[in-house]
């Protein structure tokens, strides 16, 4: 247990158990410097922060502190890509290969659009070594990721596309929109709603980011785990992470030169800077509230997705046992969707999750927008403890 620290913000009536339950995150969780925010109806009900933004230099966490949120970016990707489908610039249900020719070499031809956002393209990895600096450029990835072929038939299964994902579909947005992903979603989400959200963070701000700090796994935990099944598969993920020579491995590196979650690897300006839509994103847990709520609903007159879009993007497109990560996975078109062992707020709820702890999602049924962002990256082999809490939390108070 450690010393409570001061939160800070402002929450309404009836939603005062979440800041008990964000409190609790510092002196229970782990928690080192953090935020969360929710939306309802498109206005704000929760707002606090807290904690250390840089121990190292006791910066503290302030109100418009901005973090890297890992696959949290994912779903801010994956408006982009429904609000184009939405305008009619492409077709979900589209081969990828119609907007980009070169993608459809080595048996690609026929993944379509929601086939790639929902990682069923077998393209998880690139199968040649690239060099960090390959992979900070973007291009090298993209055209070695458009002549491989996959690494099982495309639509016959899925397998988590942990980075790759960011790269695809960035190669995509800029054919059809002759603009990166990060550009055309500063331009038509971000600034019509005032977002701190970049895509490719400008340099002046890169000192305003809370750099990650590396969790340490309890091993400890795996003797709370009382279910055999649920221990078998712990096990499994754990052996998966710790062989470098595993698929869950070589996509959670980049083969090596990218190793995520890893604290050293992505505190580095160079890596803000980048445009990496599936990773790299840099943001508030105010801003992804507000995101999500403005999918839900209008927020200050602004509504991202029409009712239709959203429901077009929230379709389950595959569930089941995920060929990288191992465990059971459950996706939309780019977002997360509600399973077991992320229920979220029920079936009403979309969004995506990052690693070590970040989360940013919606609830149509709820009308609400949620984002929580953080700096001490999460270890726990039993799940996200800090999210949970501040979701059971949430959903008491919308009862």
């Amino acid at each position: 247990m450690t010393t409570a620290v001061q939160v800070q913000g402002q929450v309404e009536a009836g939603f005062e158990e979440l800041r008990d339950e964000f409190a609790r995150n510092f002196t229970e969780r782990g928690d080192v410097g953090a935020a969360v925010a929710v939306y309802v109806d498109g206005a704000p009900v929760v707002d606090l922060w807290g904690g250390l933004a840089d121990p190292a230099t006791g910066r503290p966490w302030e109100r418009d502190t901005v973090g890297l949120v890992y696959s949290a970016t994912k779903g801010a990707t994956a408006m982009v890509v429904n609000l184009l489908a939405e305008r009619g610039e492409l077709d979900l249900d589209a081969p990828v290969a119609r907007y980009w020719p070169e993608f459809g070499a080595a048996a690609k031809d026929a993944v379509t659009v929601a086939q790639l956002l929902s990682h069923q393209a077998g393209l998880p990895v690139p199968s040649a070594p690239l060099t960090r600096a390959e992979l900070i450029a973007g291009a090298p990835v993209v055209e070695a990721l458009a002549g491989q072929e996959p690494l099982w038939a495309p639509g016959t299964a899925h397998g988590y596309h942990a980075l790759t994902f960011g790269w695809l579909t960035g190669e995509l947005v800029r054919r059809v929109t002759g603009r990166t992903l990060g550009t055309v979603f500063a331009d038509e989400i971000a600034r019509p709603l005032g977002l701190h959200f970049w895509v490719g963070l400008p340099a002046e701000l890169s000192g305003t980011v809370a750099p990650l700090i590396d969790g340490v796994p309890d091993p400890a935990e795996l003797d709370l785990i009382t279910d055999l099944a649920a221990k078998e598969l712990v096990l499994r993920v754990v052996a998966a992470m710790s062989d470098p020579s595993s698929l869950f491995a070589r996509v959670l590196s980049t083969n090596g030169a990218l190793p995520t979650p890893h604290a050293a690897t992505w505190n580095d300006p160079a890596i803000y800077g980048m445009e990496q839509p599936a990773a790299n994103g840099v943001t508030d847990a105010r801003s992804l509230a507000r995101l999500y709520a403005a999918c839900v609903g209008e927020v200050d007159g602004v509504r991202i997705l029409s009712g239709a879009a959203l429901d077009r993007a929230r379709t389950e497109q595959v569930r089941g046992p995920d060929l990288v990560t191992v465990g059971e996975s459950r996706f939309g078109v780019g977002f997360q969707l509600p399973t077991p062992a992320s229920p979220l707020l029920g079936e009403g709820s979309f969004g995506h999750q990052g690693a070590g702890g970040a989360l940013g999602f919606g609830d149509v049924t709820s009308r609400v927008g949620f984002g929580y962002v953080q700096n001490q990256l999460g270890a726990s082999l039993l799940g996200e403890p800090r999210t949970a809490a501040l979701i059971a939390a949430l959903r008491r108070a919308l009862a």
